[in-house]
């Protein structure tokens, strides 16, 4: 394994190693970072900001999942740097530096799950842990050109970690290959194995590769080559999504901003309105988790996360019942869309990461399209992974799948049949 110092992955450093020796367990001999808001006992639970760290006391238990982890024979080797109270998607923090992205030095790496995708795409750990709420796990695999998998909501136990929304909290993982995705996947779903099933339905999301800067042909068109020489095209559909969404999730028109036609040109107006409908929730959820501490100890926060901050803590309940029923509605449009074991595919983020300190409009129009995509999932509380397909201009670039709430060993399965057709034809990220 390479070492952390020009990455900047780790927040602390310890050993703690798998309960028992047995070299049967799934995860025997694979090593692994925790992200700084999953209680590990003996340690405090810093959550990305000294503040915090400071006014709580070191943990008394560890997190279900980590534990679940460690009984599975897997070393933990430290936790890893997060963007402060894991309220962003680029993955900088002022307090203890921006985790270098090891695909672009000069990019970030994303967020809020920065060091954990990091110590993964460097190649200091074998898989890591981290949290995705609003893309916190899909966002940083994406920037860093690995596996990340966000699971069904609701699946993995978040006890023992700090919440942020419990809506849509979700804990989520890397890796760097698949088959490590399934193993740690298979511990912290606690599913057993089960025959690979074919897909009923391959499903593109057309309209929302148009949000993508990435030219279609190298990453959609790659991918439905591979489908068909997997499954043939009889499986393959179209849809556009945005349209599909408006009529299925009827409570999105509250939500809907009028905008004009230039404001068209870079969103879909059904998925903006979906992520409106998911950023007010998270707001309101996260001033009933945090209001209260941030106004009593006025943390040093940095820039860009301090305005949401106070944004969050001028939220009220009013629309709260209309974003449970986006939610609602969402998730049985899209059952409905895939079924028992149809996938929707998506760009997993709007193009490769940006330049590190981009200017803030510049961003805001990037981070609305990102949410645009990330609220699919995000809202319906599907399962969802990000699967790296190489390099473009230096640059990472990846495609999601999404399926069916409680689909996810499915979802592992097939992402491991159609990545070994996938890797003959993208350019491999290197370090």
């Amino acid at each position: 394994m390479a070492t952390d110092s020009n990455y900047g992955a780790f927040m602390e450093k310890f050993i703690l190693p798998p309960s028992s020796s047995s070299p049967g367990l799934p995860l025997s001999s694979l090593t692994f970072a925790v992200k700084e808001l999953f209680d590990v006992e003996g340690h405090v639970t810093g959550f990305g900001n000294p503040d915090w760290a400071r006014t709580h006391p070191v943990a008394s238990s560890t997190a279900p999942a980590i534990s679940a982890l460690l009984n599975a024979g897997a070393t933990c080797v430290g936790t890893t740097v997060m963007d402060e109270m894991a309220y962003s998607i680029n993955g900088e923090n002022v307090h203890y530096g921006t985790p270098r992205n090891p695909c672009a030095a000069d990019r970030v790496p994303g967020g809020s799950s920065s060091g954990s995708a990091v110590a993964v795409g460097a190649k200091l750990v074998d898989f890591s842990i981290g949290t995705d709420t609003g893309g916190s796990v899909r966002v940083p695999s994406s920037y860093c050109g690995i596996f990340g998998f966000r699971p069904s909501h609701g699946t993995v136990s978040t006890s023992g970690v700090v919440p942020m929304a419990q809506s849509f909290d979700t804990v989520g993982w890397f890796a760097r290959d698949p088959v490590i995705l399934s193993r740690v996947g298979r511990v912290l779903l606690q599913l057993p194995e089960v025959t690979p099933i074919r897909p009923t339905r391959i499903i593109i999301a057309d309209d929302c590769f148009q949000l993508s800067s990435i030219p279609h042909n190298l990453v959609a068109e790659i991918f439905i080559k591979a489908v068909e020489k997997l499954y043939g095209d009889d499986v393959l559909k179209h849809e556009i999504l945005g349209d599909y969404v408006m009529v299925g999730v009827p409570s999105l028109r509250h939500f809907m901003t009028g905008n004009s036609q230039s404001d068209q040109v870079y969103n879909i107006p059904s998925l903006a309105a979906l992520s409106s409908a998911m950023r007010l929730l998270q707001r309101y959820e996260f001033k009933n988790n945090h209001g209260e501490w941030v106004s009593t100890v006025k943390p040093d926060i940095g820039p860009g996360i301090s305005e949401r901050v106070s944004d969050a803590l001028r939220a009220t309940g009013e629309n709260i019942d209309l974003c449970r029923s986006v939610k609602e509605e969402m998730r049985d449009a899209l059952s409905s869309l895939l079924g028992d074991f149809g996938v929707l595919v998506i760009p997993t983020v709007p193009g490769p990461p940006p330049k590190l300190g981009t200017n803030a409009p510049e961003l805001e129009i990037f981070r609305a399209k990102a949410f645009a995509l990330l609220s699919i999932a995000g809202v319906s509380g599907l399962c969802q992974v990000s699967v790296p397909m190489g390099m473009h201009e230096d640059l990472p670039v990846s495609i999601s799948l999404v399926a069916a709430h409680g689909a996810d060993r499915f979802l592992l399965n097939l992402t491991e049949r159609l990545y070994d057709l996938l890797k003959q034809d993208i350019v491999p990220a290197s370090l």
